[in-house]
């Protein structure tokens, strides 16, 4: 419908004038009487012609009931600033590791267009259609809100509701202080760890923009010294990477010391064996697309929106991807050592926990799985392995502890469900948990101890425990833990750790335990380091991003239900 610019101008300047407030306008009405058709209807989902049918969460009907309906993102002159704020926060959204696609800017965009042109030529835009923006706009807003914090919501004075309940009385706020991008950049976590990263995902998304970094050809392996037609191309790949200042290695005829060191850095921070040479696995790492690496860090960048705002003044912190175990006091890293960790198949998994008091010279106490897929087998085709390894069963009946004899037992009648007792190695050098265990109670049964593989800890990829965590250098990590204790020095730790009979020695306040699975992050140097997803942590997480993702024939639900 054709409207003369001076009723247009007419309606606009009546708008203004009536008593109340801007809202109570007749355009403001119509979306209003529309979102309350909308949203009234018992029906889960809403359908408007040309849009992808829309599924309507509680929250959204929340939200709107409080206001009565009253539209959120426009005016009688169409959306408001900060509906325009929202939007720019929304197509940035990939800056931040997100996904622009899960925040409707494939219906908004078009019809914000259709909206903005309509007033352009002075047409009146269909007030049903302003209704579904303002329902897109909010509900992007609090799936964005969602995903930026991790779901951890900051509470609204008088308000007590908790986690997500807080999202409607968080976005009343922001509407009614103007602030819609400070409130969301409010909801991001300030962890230098995670600004740091975001920081490179910047970078990376970039020069991915610009066509990203170059390809090295395949070739012989390439060892310092030698003369190769790719090395213009090996050192421009590692200048991008940050790996090789610009012009380092400017009169390098051949494969000299500048472009040595600049590969030994790349070898370094992606966790390759260290030794200068461009070998296939190298230059497999060094030929990933930067498109790869931008979805490495926004995976990473996920992980960090779940994690807690401080990890404590001192704890202990554990990257299962990378093999490390740190000590960390006030955001400095004062121990680190390598660490073993679970296999692919009994995976290590990732939580934080209380450590609360070390073991010295423990049993291990065979878990059920372990006692079922390895030992059974074993034992049944010989009783008196048991004796010859340091077993012994333990038997659970009666009162107080009773050895039984793996020689008077039937092994065909036994298996891991009616097994008669305990399974469990005595202390001694034999013993796979060490000399000393670090306890933190957790309910995957998982703790960090000693071993008695030292070897494995040359390996580059340590996947070796049926779950828990061996340290490199138990001895340092208990003189750490126990150096506010009187009388533990180091001898008597020694002593402790040789000794045949278990003690148990309670710290004197518990220190947090973290353990992460990071394939991407930024040390204390400032340089960005990648890991191998050796667990597909990171393909569960595409996995599941892809399903959040409209498809062509089936309905979008919105984020945040």
């Amino acid at each position: 419908m054709k409207v003369p610019a001076l009723s247009l101008l007419f309606l606009i300047l009546f708008s203004f004038c009536r008593p109340g407030s801007v809202m109570a306008a007749p355009l403001v009405d119509e979306v209003r009487e529309q979102l309350r058709s909308l949203l009234e209807d018992a029906a889960p989902a809403v359908e408007l012609p040309g849009i992808r049918q829309l599924l309507v969460n509680p929250r959204l009907r929340q939200f709107y009931r409080q206001r009565n309906h009253v539209p959120a993102w426009m005016n009688n002159l169409g959306l408001t600033t900060m509906a325009h704020q929202l939007l720019d926060v929304l197509r940035a959204s990939g800056d931040k590791g997100l996904c622009s696609d899960h925040y409707h800017l494939q219906e908004l965009e078009p019809l914000v267009r259709y909206e903005a042109d309509s007033l352009r030529s002075e047409v009146l835009f269909d007030a049903r259609y302003q209704a579904l923006i303002d329902l897109l706009l909010t509900d992007a807003y609090f799936g964005y809100a969602v995903d930026i914090s991790g779901g951890r919501i900051p509470p609204v004075a008088g308000q007590r509701r908790k986690g997500l309940d807080r999202l409607v009385p968080y976005l009343e706020k922001a509407l009614g202080s103007g602030q819609i991008t400070a409130g969301l950049e409010r909801l991001e976590p300030r962890q230098p760890g995670y600004l740091a990263l975001r920081d490179e995902l910047q970078r990376l998304r970039a020069l991915s923009a610009y066509g990203g970094w170059p390809t090295v050809p395949a070739g012989e392996v390439l060892r310092p010294g030698m003369r190769d037609e790719r090395l213009p191309v090996l050192r421009n790949r590692l200048f991008f990477g940050g790996d090789l200042q610009p012009y380092a290695a400017w009169d390098e005829k051949n494969y000299g010391p500048e472009t040595e060191q600049a590969v030994r850095r790349f070898q370094l921070r992606h966790g390759l064996r260290e030794d200068g040479v461009l070998g296939t696995m190298t230059l497999a790492e060094l030929n990933l697309p930067v498109e790869a690496r931008i979805r490495q860090i926004s995976y990473n960048l996920q992980r960090w929106r779940s994690e807690p705002d401080s990890f404590g003044g001192r704890s202990l912190q554990v990257n299962i991807a990378a093999f490390r175990l740190d000590v960390v006091e006030n955001g400095e890293t004062v121990m680190s050592m390598p660490v073993v960790v679970g296999t692919p198949y009994r995976k290590t998994p990732n939580f934080s926990a209380q450590l609360r008091y070390l073991e010295f010279a423990p049993f291990w106490y065979v878990p059920k799985t372990i006692l079922r897929e390895d030992k059974l087998p074993i034992i049944r085709r010989d009783p008196g392995w048991l004796t010859r390894h340091h077993y012994e069963i333990l038997s659970w009946v009666g009162k107080g502890e009773r050895l039984l004899d793996p020689e008077k037992l039937d092994w065909s009648k036994i298996h891991a469900d009616n097994f008669p007792g305990i399974l469990r190695m005595r202390p001694g050098p034999w013993n796979p948990l060490g000399r000393v265990k670090f306890m933190f109670p957790n309910r995957y049964a998982v703790y960090l101890h000693d071993t008695d593989s030292p070897q494995l800890f040359d390996r580059n990829a340590r996947l070796f425990s049926s779950g828990c965590i061996r340290v490199e250098r138990p001895l340092d990590l208990a003189e750490y833990l126990l150096q506010s204790l009187d009388g533990w020095d180091c001898e008597r730790i020694l002593a402790a750790m040789n000794s045949d009979r278990t003690l148990k020695v309670d710290l004197p306040e518990p220190i947090p335990v973290h353990i992460f699975y990071w394939t991407a992050w930024v040390d204390s140097g400032g340089r960005v380091q990648y890991r191998p997803d050796v667990y597909q942590r990171d393909a569960d997480l595409e996995i599941a991003w892809e399903k959040r993702l409209p498809q062509q024939d089936t309905a979008p639900q919105l984020a945040g239900q």
